[in-house]
């Protein structure tokens, strides 16, 4: 009997501080859990945000002027609900297509080349995402076997309207990525200020100066490495510190 009690005190059997640890540590886990999944739900939220306004909003336009234009027939081609679904769609796809690792292929190439491949990335996200959208509402919401959904859409689904939604989203992404990428170039602070702060005559003076040093600076980044920015006797440091002082002494501009 004493060896057993010897066991169960060497085990923890019996032992309140033993037995308090256990619920302590399950309680601590399953709030990190839940703390890592807010966070995740929370990222993954402000991802999707921005596309799904500004599909919202460019959604909108559409039927509104589209409503315009049949309105003499009595007919609307779409609802407010319907334009909503159609956003959260978009922006489900955005999520989905930022997750794939070579959505960043041409980062640091031209910006013609990030944007239409971005574009095309998203696009194709989009459309894969509004037919399996179609697939849950045919087989779950509306009942039908899933295997007549092929039959579906060769007999029954409007490839006209789906076509002619899917260029307008294709349009509407080209001018998001290109301000999302406009925006990363700049920054969204340094973005708020060139719509809302400066003047016409300070961008016009200064406009085309900032931007030639920032592009002297790009390429001074690719020719070098950045040991060679750390020597102050190297050329690279040397052109480094030009080019900040010339941005410093842009008038107006440094100082906002």
């Amino acid at each position: 009997m004493a060896t057993l009690a010897t066991q169960a005190r060497s085990n923890g059997v019996g032992h309140p501080m033993m037995q308090a640890d256990v619920p302590a540590e399950s309680t601590e886990s399953k709030s990190a859990l839940l703390q890592r999944a807010g966070d995740r739900i929370a990222r993954e939220v402000r991802q999707a945000l921005p596309p799904t306004v500004f599909f919202f909003i460019g959604f909108n336009f559409i039927v509104l002027t589209t409503n315009l234009l049949v309105a003499r027939y009595a007919e609307a081609v779409s609802s407010s609900m319907l334009v909503t679904v159609a956003a959260l769609v978009v922006g489900k796809a955005v999520i989905a297509a930022d997750t794939m690792p070579f959505i960043k292929l041409f980062d640091r190439a031209p910006l013609i080349q990030p944007i239409l491949f971005k574009t095309a990335i998203y696009w194709v996200a989009t459309v894969i995402t509004r037919l399996i959208e179609r697939f849950v509402r045919f087989s779950v919401i509306e009942g039908n076997w899933p295997g007549d959904f092929a039959n579906h859409l060769v007999t029954d689904f409007s490839w006209q309207r789906f076509t002619a939604i899917s260029l307008w989203i294709l349009v509407l992404f080209l001018i998001y990525v290109t301000a999302s990428e406009f925006s990363h170039l700049f920054g969204p602070a340094e973005m708020r200020r060139l719509f809302f702060s400066y003047r016409p005559s300070e961008l016009q003076l200064n406009r085309r100066q900032r931007a030639r040093e920032l592009m002297r600076l790009h390429r001074l980044a690719d020719e070098h490495e950045l040991a060679e920015f750390r020597d102050p006797d190297s050329p690279a440091h040397r052109s480094l510190v030009e080019i900040i002082a010339r941005l410093a002494r842009a008038p107006n501009l440094a100082s906002r």
